[in-house]
């Protein structure tokens, strides 16, 4: 999979505003109800990182989800970031 140019990059993200590109990764945080609901969102995103074999930066505290998202095998972005990106939101929209 190859890495995205930043016009790539930002011509896709233009479809997701909840999300940024620096530092050659996709960025984003989300804020839950509770802490139980961050969690049940967590445990369900982790099972589409396992299926796509595609794994985030990520970090919680009580009721906040940090994410990051990078190839780190291709120093970037590239689309296998964007696909996990789709799967979490349709999670989080959910969620929500």
């Amino acid at each position: 999979m190859k890495k995205l140019s930043e016009k790539e990059i930002n011509s896709k993200l233009e479809n997701y505003p909840d999300w940024e590109f620096y530092e050659d990764a996709l960025h984003t945080d989300f804020e839950f109800e509770n802490f139980k609901d961050c969690m049940s969102a967590m445990n369900r995103i982790a099972f589409e990182c396992e299926a796509l074999n595609h794994h985030p930066e990520w970090t919680n505290v009580y009721n906040t989800l940090d994410i990051t998202l990078t190839t780190h095998d291709e120093d970037g972005v590239t689309e296998l970031d964007f696909k996990l990106l789709e799967a979490i939101n349709k999670i989080v929209e959910v969620e929500e």
